[in-house]
């Protein structure tokens, strides 16, 4: 649940691209007139303000007069409030969104580019304004925090502000399951101790070592589900409105569990087997049906998750082409 890198933004931001830019669109052409030119800076923050209560994603706000040069402080909005107020005079007529707006009436929108103030990925969205002689005013250029804007769309805004919390709960788990690895490590210590004891002194005696072992597969078995739940929930980024997401985490907690059992079976089978207990080998082959239908229900699912998500994608590129 980690923050989304940007690749991530990216590669969401071309899933839903036309849903964006609609919405772009529509609040800029809603919100900017000709007025605007004649506020103040507070005048203007407390505009900006009152539209980020509705769409926090707004990160700046600023105008530009007819050749491209910032008539007024960069404003930024509420939810980005380190944003510096700077930019006053600034040339700004051979950035895109400039050039876009000044060849059309309509409202553009950029390519998402990096921001140079908060090095996340942004979107900048500007509009030319008119006088009532018809002349050109000015141009007037909002700047959308790109990651911020997809979780609005995708209605995950909320789930971000918990985040912090599920990092702390999993991270204190997976210490946990590392603590309980480590014991069952100094445990498989002492008894390769008592194995070198036996080995060093004859008269020590000692069973066949499958404490060791067991001890050393329990571990790995904890330490890898701990590993795993780490790097799915903590550090990496992961979509859950996305199934590719859920398959993967799946697989990965699946995989660590068929390989503790697979191998707890063969241990069984080999304790079995010396120790002259054969009739519980049956027992263990059991053990070891069980994983191997287990692993064969995931290949099911890995390969049904996958052909459903390629068929989705396919629908949705054929939806893009059609719009």
């Amino acid at each position: 649940m980690s923050k989304m890198s940007h690749i991530n933004v990216i590669d969401k931001y071309e899933e839903h691209r036309l849903a964006i830019h609609n919405l772009l669109s529509s609040i800029l052409s809603c919100f900017a007139d000709e007025k605007m030119f004649e506020q103040s800076q507070e005048e203007l923050t407390e505009r900006l303000n009152s539209l980020c209560a509705y769409y926090p994603f707004l990160s700046l706000l600023y105008l530009l007069d007819a050749d491209g040069r910032q008539v007024c402080m960069n404003v930024p909005g509420s939810y980005f409030k380190h944003h510096p107020k700077t930019g006053l005079g600034t040339d700004r007529s051979k950035r895109p969104y400039y050039l876009l707006a000044s060849k059309t009436d309509n409202v553009v929108v950029t390519e998402p580019y990096l921001s140079s103030v908060r090095q996340e990925l942004c979107l900048s969205t500007s509009m030319k304004v008119f006088n009532q002689d018809g002349s050109v005013r000015g141009f007037i250029v909002m700047d959308i925090d790109l990651g911020s804007t997809l979780a609005f769309l995708t209605g995950d805004s909320k789930r971000v502000h918990f985040e912090p919390y599920f990092k702390i709960i999993y991270s204190l788990i997976v210490l946990g399951l590392f603590t309980v690895a480590l014991v069952l490590l100094y445990a498989a210590g002492v008894e390769c101790v008592k194995v070198l004891s036996s080995i060093i002194d004859p008269r020590t005696m000692i069973e066949i070592p499958f404490g060791i072992v067991i001890y050393l597969t329990l571990a790995l078995a904890i330490f890898d589900l701990g590993k795993t739940t780490l790097e799915e929930e903590v550090l990496l980024y992961k979509d859950i409105l996305r199934h590719s997401s859920t398959r993967r985490t799946i697989t990965r907690f699946i995989a660590a569990i068929i390989i503790a059992v697979s191998i707890e079976a063969l241990l069984m089978i080999f304790k079995f087997a010396l120790k002259g207990g054969g009739e519980h080998i049956i027992e263990a082959v059991w053990i070891i049906i069980a994983a191997a239908l287990l692993l064969l229900s995931l290949g099911v699912y890995v390969y049904l998750g996958s052909k459903a998500e390629g068929i989705l994608l396919s629908h949705r590129g054929q939806f893009k082409k059609k719009t």
